[in-house]
């Protein structure tokens, strides 16, 4: 058991890649939502999802020493996204972009915080 808040982040990285890796998919495989779609962005959205599910959360399981590495890269990637959303593409993006982007930070906020106090038992 001294590894089971990482095994819990690992989870959690895995459901949050998995489903953005469903929605991007949507999107490029061409079922669009009902608001405008920024072109680059389901694909950034599936690339991170894809790269969230088969590396980071492997990682996150293991306890790998990148672990801690990836996450923090991971979260800051989807926070320079959303400020460049939130500043570049204001007047475009949809509400249901940002509240996911936010769902994202929200989630990687928590892993990294398992993963803190995970290191702090040892």
């Amino acid at each position: 058991m001294n590894a089971s808040l990482n095994k819990i982040a690992a989870i959690l990285a895995f459901i949050i890649g998995a489903m953005a890796v469903f929605a991007g998919g949507q999107v490029l495989l061409g079922k669009l939502p009902d608001y405008y779609v920024i072109n680059w962005l389901p694909g950034y959205n599936y690339t991170v999802g894809i790269l969230t599910v088969f590396v980071t959360a492997i990682l996150l399981w293991m306890n790998h020493r990148l672990a801690m590495p990836i996450a923090i890269a991971t979260f800051g990637v989807h926070t320079l996204v959303m400020l460049v959303i939130q500043t570049a593409y204001r007047d475009v993006v949809a509400t249901d972009s940002i509240m996911a982007m936010t769902i994202r930070m929200t989630v990687w906020i928590i892993i990294l915080a398992l993963m803190y106090f995970q290191s702090q038992k040892k």
